[in-house]
């Protein structure tokens, strides 16, 4: 991962390079400039300086004034490029040699003593060196600073705010289909994992949106399918009683049970649809309380016996052993119904003659219920859709098998709603399905 910055910090390193590399590189340049190309005139200006002082040194100040010696003295400046001033004891200026370019601070100054008064002054000038390679190199570094900036905030700033400007018009015209480049800048690589995150979001919410649609047009077409069938029968025998085609008691008798078989299954799909409809905000809507398993197991037990029993199908409650009293927290209707339910689909779905085992027991830190049947089992690649919305095992969707659909589903929820899981697997020997679940303890 790239070491990132704060643009304050970038901005800080960008104003450093601008001010110092430039003087950087004239410092170099001018030192190899002197060292280099330049010491056979430094050399020549020292000879000169040095012959320049011994010949004022060595003369009278009375005869500084000739024109012959000046013109001597002048030569020896021209020669080796320097500037000579001479002043007398009244500090007046009787010679003047001094180029443009030189500084105006001496480099060296004499005065010449003679019988015990100062005769006269003498300044020597040393002309400011110039470098033009150092001058060149200082600007090009300038120039090359200021660019290597520009392209490095163009980059690393300008680019990845580009991509996002055009990023989110994409996304207003429902395109999420977007790759932002790295940053180096915090800010900007901030804003840029919270658009890539963002799109995220929104596909996945895309995704999630179009699941729910095609769910709700399924459960539109499995509510009109499974109301259907008994909508059509119930009419159908209403009809025949109200035209008084039951002509005699028993056959009127089995209309009117037939019709109220009918009315039976409608209210029980109903029933599971309601339910169903509240499973998104199961967790919000329960009311917790201390729920004592064995005897809400065992009044199930009780409740569906006589169901059972009218298909010639034997219930047996086991009990696991447990010295001590145990109880979990939870909302006492919603497990009965998911238990129940479990229950109702393995009646459904035993033969006559069959067995239901439905027991629990303490397992550690939590409370373990199956219910076993001796059914035909559920088809391998059915295990893992059984617990979904509105799926059923028999394709034909004949409702004496079943209602929409739900049952399972409202069960699994439920149990989840409690922090548990409800799981299912079919008898290894004889045919069947075992459905297990548990729940935490207190």
């Amino acid at each position: 991962m790239r070491p990132q910055l704060r643009i304050r910090q970038w901005m800080m390193i960008g104003m450093l390079i601008v001010l110092l590399l430039p003087r950087l590189l004239f410092e170099i340049s001018d030192m190899i400039d002197h060292y280099f190309f330049e010491s056979s005139r430094y050399e020549r200006q020292q000879i000169g300086l040095t012959a320049a002082i011994r010949t004022v040194s060595v003369t009278s100040a009375a005869r500084w004034g000739e024109p012959a010696w000046q013109a001597s003295l002048q030569s020896i400046a021209n020669r080796a490029d320097l500037g000579i001033i001479l002043l007398d004891s009244a500090r007046r200026e009787i010679f003047h040699s001094v180029p443009t370019d030189t500084t105006r601070t001496a480099a060296r100054q004499i005065s010449v003593v003679e019988q015990g008064e100062v005769r006269g002054e003498a300044l020597f000038f040393v002309p400011k060196r110039r470098s033009e390679i150092a001058t060149v190199c200082s600007i090009l570094a300038a120039v090359g600073a200021i660019l290597f900036i520009g392209w490095k905030m163009g980059r690393v700033v300008v680019k990845p705010l580009e991509a996002m400007s055009a990023a989110a018009r994409r996304i207003a015209d429902g395109n999420l289909d977007f790759h932002l480049p790295e940053s180096s800048v915090l800010e900007v690589a901030t804003v840029r994992s919270a658009f890539h995150a963002m799109g995220s979001s929104l596909r996945e919410s895309i995704l999630r949106q179009s699941e729910l649609e095609e769910e709700r047009r399924f459960f539109i077409d499995a509510i009109a399918h499974d109301l259907r069938t008994p909508l059509f029968t119930l009419r159908g025998y209403l009809a025949r009683l109200e035209k008084g085609m039951a002509n005699n008691p028993d056959k009127a008798g089995r209309y009117i049970s037939i019709c109220s078989k009918k009315a039976e299954q409608l209210e029980r799909l109903v029933s599971d649809l309601f339910s169903y409809t509240k499973l998104e905000s199961i967790e919000q809507t329960l009311r917790p309380e201390s729920v004592e398993p064995g005897r809400l197991f065992a009044e199930l037990a009780e409740e569906f016996r006589p169901v059972a029993m009218e298909k010639s199908i034997e219930l047996r409650y086991e009990e696991g052993k447990c010295k001590e009293e145990v109880s979990i927290i939870g909302d006492s209707y919603l497990l009965r119904r998911a238990v129940g339910n479990l229950i109702d689909n393995a009646i459904r779905h035993t033969p006559l003659g069959g067995n239901i085992t439905f027991g629990w027991r303490k397992e550690d830190d939590r409370i373990v219920f199956m219910i076993e049947d001796t059914g035909t089992g559920i088809v391998e690649q059915d295990l893992k859709l059984i617990f979904e919305p509105f799926y059923r095992g028999d394709k034909s969707r004949n409702p004496a098998y079943g209602g929409v659909g739900l049952g399972l589903t409202i069960a699994r929820r439920i149990v989840r709603a409690h922090k548990g899981e409800l799981i299912v697997q079919n008898r290894c020997l004889s045919g069947g399905a075992i459905f297990t679940g548990w729940v935490p303890l207190r």
